[in-house]
């Protein structure tokens, strides 16, 4: 049986932890509502150039653009999402493990099959130390990134769609539904063929021309949908970590409580044993 002493060290030192981990539930608090805001606020700019490209594409005329036309596919890009760093529950666990189990079962891990474009240096080591087939990473991403920190990497992922370098191009990422529930996503980024199908709600007038506008637009709409799904997998995180960090501060808590409860015994038994010995003493001295 562990001694007073080593009881009182351990809810001392577990006392100190639940301060961190409480500590870092509110940071992550106050940053899942910004994430939150960051989210929200970049929904109206995907809606009006999501409805801008559909007024074009959808417009009954066809258009031969790389990026809205299906080909053969003999290899498969990845764009995965995952954090810096840990103490974010499941967050990268299952995100990781959804990729992968898509890795094997599509491609049985033949590396000529697929590419994966890796976001978060966790998701980076994980699929590194495992063999699966890395092609570009990007890694120290701030806690509310802003389209200039992905924008390079971004603008690669969708060059090498157009260059043939893979077929479709996927993003698997962790969507945020609530504070306490996150669900992973697999998005089809490119090609864009469910454009075409789409009705445009409005019509514009287009100047020089709707396949030049095409050009320029295209390109920054698949760089747009892998800028939302960051940010959606960023406020994902947050919401993630805060909830770890809670539960470790509760458990924490029940964790002093048994301790509280098992020191209050020992000191008892101790006060016994001591009273116990008294009197053993006093009755022999008579």
């Amino acid at each position: 049986m562990a001694s007073l002493r080593e009881i009182k060290t351990k809810i001392t030192s577990t006392k100190k932890t639940s301060q961190i981990t409480k500590a870092m539930e509110m940071v992550s608090a106050s940053k899942l509502n910004r994430a939150e805001q960051n989210a929200k606020a970049f929904v109206p700019y995907m809606e009006k150039i999501q409805e801008v490209v559909a007024s074009i594409a959808g417009g009954g005329r066809k258009f031969n653009h790389p990026m809205m036309t299906a080909r053969p596919v003999k290899r498969t890009g990845y764009i995965v999402i995952t954090s810096d760093r840990g103490l974010a529950g499941a967050y990268n666990s299952n995100v990781l493990r959804a990729l992968s189990k898509e890795i094997q079962d599509r491609h049985k891990l033949d590396s000529s099959q697929y590419a994966i474009v890796v976001i978060g240096r966790t998701g980076r080591d994980y699929l590194k130390r495992r063999g699966f087939n890395i092609i570009d990473q990007i890694t120290g991403l701030s806690d509310q990134p802003v389209f200039s920190d992905i924008r390079e990497i971004a603008s690669r992922a969708v060059s090498m769609f157009a260059d043939e370098a893979y077929d479709e191009l996927y993003i698997y990422y962790n969507h945020y539904v609530s504070k306490i529930q996150q669900e992973v996503a697999a998005t089809k980024v490119l090609p864009l063929t469910d454009i075409q199908s789409n009705k445009p709600s409005r019509y514009y007038e287009f100047e020089p021309s709707e396949e030049d506008i095409l050009k320029v637009l295209l390109p920054q709409y698949a760089e747009s949908l892998i800028y939302g799904a960051l940010l959606d997998g960023k406020a994902s995180e947050h919401a993630a970590r805060m909830t770890a960090m809670k539960n470790a501060t509760d458990n924490a808590k029940d964790v002093i409580d048994t301790l509280t409860l098992s020191y209050n015994r020992a000191r008892q038994a101790a006060i016994t044993q001591e009273i116990t010995e008294i009197v053993g003493g006093a009755a022999a001295l008579e």
